[in-house]
């Protein structure tokens, strides 16, 4: 089943339907359907796939010209191609079928090392620029090590300007993560999405014709659980990252509530310095990590960090601290007792997120304003009471949206939209701009409740002059 990446499927089969030449470049963190993607976009009798492997350069290269030879059926002899170029050159003459396209799976392994790889790179632009033909013929470069993929397109490299095509794929957000994972209870959907989270890799390997609980349990407590040891590994198999002990640790204080750069130096014990922060940036580089800041928030704000993959989250919080547990005891306990009573509250900061994705989804077959910028804010009043709003976002037309979401399991009554007004309304009289902006007429305020509404609520807004929607899970889920 293809789920998501139409577009860039589409865009892909565009560049062979333009009838030359073109070179493309794909990236991702691993797991997330590249090679997928490549190997369900063109038919198979005109694509020639090869997948570097983590060893030498020399291999690589010989390897790559006996696949070759396998594939077109002619004769190719390695030691006739001893350099890169001549390699490259014999990949754009190949006498195979018309149009072609030549896919060059973790392209980085054809090097050592940047230097290396800048030279391989050279090697091919010489050729790429001097072949000039008509053929119809697609080379798609591809990769997991996203900076040194990303770098190749960059001012500096010698494939800068080169590339007629350049994508990355990120993890499905919560709609193709339920078509992946379609669980006949929607609540379980919003369950998946907040313990599993959108990698392709591991929504796979989801039987959503089983219970979610025995699921999540089977395939992320147990010590042999399938996405429990590809999460377990997921840093190690990272391309670039040294030392990947320092990485675990910075996601295992974030994950245990420490959010600012300080914080996390003094849980980890790692220096407060250019080091430190050059981890935390490639962390977000590869949407492990994410930066938030209260929506208003000035410039010089410190940086707040969560984490943003869900699956590394739930192992952090549930998996990590019970592993001498897990050894000794059934995963189905386990999760009895350590996860299922903390799990409404665990699902909530996932929900939200659930709650904006629908609101831009919906946005323009149900005729709402588009969001330029979506946050939330925490903090307090003048009195020193706690302030926290979950959803509030500038639009595109300059108004303000805010609203209130809620995992629960009872229908919210008319309290909910009152508690929300005052919160506002606090946030307003303490200086808060954006919160006099989510007071006035042009406002639009959003309710979400995944146990729905009562009459006495739907009344309350009914009298609410400004624009207001209330969604319970079915709306969430329901086709634009």
């Amino acid at each position: 089943m293809f789920i998501d990446r139409d577009d860039e499927r589409s865009e892909l089969r565009a560049l062979l339907e333009a009838g030359v030449r073109r070179l493309a470049l794909l990236t991702g963190r691993r797991r997330v359907g590249k090679t997928y993607l490549l190997t369900h976009t063109w038919p198979e009798d005109v694509t020639f796939h090869f997948t570097a492997a983590r060893t030498s350069p020399e291999i690589n290269r010989r390897q790559l010209l006996e696949d070759l030879a396998r594939w077109s059926g002619e004769s190719v002899e390695p030691d006739d191609h001893p350099t890169w170029r001549s390699v490259f050159r014999l990949l754009l003459e190949v006498r195979a079928p018309k149009p072609l396209v030549v896919v060059i799976d973790e392209f980085p392994y054809l090097a050592t090392d940047h230097a290396g790889l800048a030279e391989v790179a050279s090697e091919l632009n010489a050729v790429w620029e001097r072949r000039r033909s008509d053929r119809p013929m697609v080379l798609v470069l591809a990769g997991s090590a996203v900076a040194t993929m990303e770098a190749l397109a960059n001012g500096g490299s010698p494939l800068y300007g080169r590339f007629d095509w350049h994508g990355r794929l990120r993890p499905f957000n919560s709609w193709f993560t339920a078509q992946a994972a379609s669980f006949p209870d929607l609540a379980d959907r919003v369950r998946t999405y907040a313990v599993f989270g959108g990698t392709p890799r591991y929504l796979a390997a989801i039987d959503p014709t089983r219970r979610f609980a025995s699921e999540a349990t089977r395939l992320l407590l147990a010590p042999r659980g399938e996405v429990r040891q590809l999460v377990e590994t997921a840093l190690d198999q990272e391309e670039g990252l040294r030392d990947v002990t320092a990485y675990k640790a910075v996601l295992r204080a974030v994950a245990s509530g420490q959010t600012q750069r300080n914080e996390i130096a003094q849980r980890t014990g790692l220096k407060n310095d250019a080091g430190l922060r050059a981890r935390l940036d490639r962390l977000v580089e590869l949407d492990y990590l994410e930066v938030h800041r209260n929506i208003g928030a000035p410039p010089n704000a410190p940086h707040r960090y969560r984490i943003a993959d869900a699956a590394i989250r739930f192992h952090q919080r549930f998996v990590e601290p019970n592993l001498s547990l897990l050894e000794r005891t059934e995963p189905g306990r386990v999760w009895d007792e350590m996860v299922r009573p903390h799990l409404s509250s665990y699902v909530g900061h996932a929900f939200e997120r659930i709650a904006s994705e629908a609101y831009d989804r919906l946005a323009g077959a149900r005729g709402l304003p588009l969001v330029r910028e979506w946050g939330r804010f925490e903090g307090r009043d003048r009195a020193g009471r706690s302030l926290e709003i979950d959803l509030v976002a500038h639009l595109t037309t300059g108004a303000v949206l805010s609203g209130a979401v809620k995992w629960n399991r009872r229908a919210a009554g008319p309290r909910l939209h009152h508690d929300h007004l005052a919160m506002l309304q606090r946030a307003a009289d303490s200086g808060q701009r954006w919160a006099h902006r989510a007071l006035e007429p042009d406002a639009v305020l959003t309710y979400v409740a995944a146990g729905g509404f009562t009459d006495a609520f739907h009344a309350a807004l009914a009298d609410e002059e400004r624009c207001s929607v209330a969604w319970s899970l079915e709306d969430l889920y329901a086709e634009e």
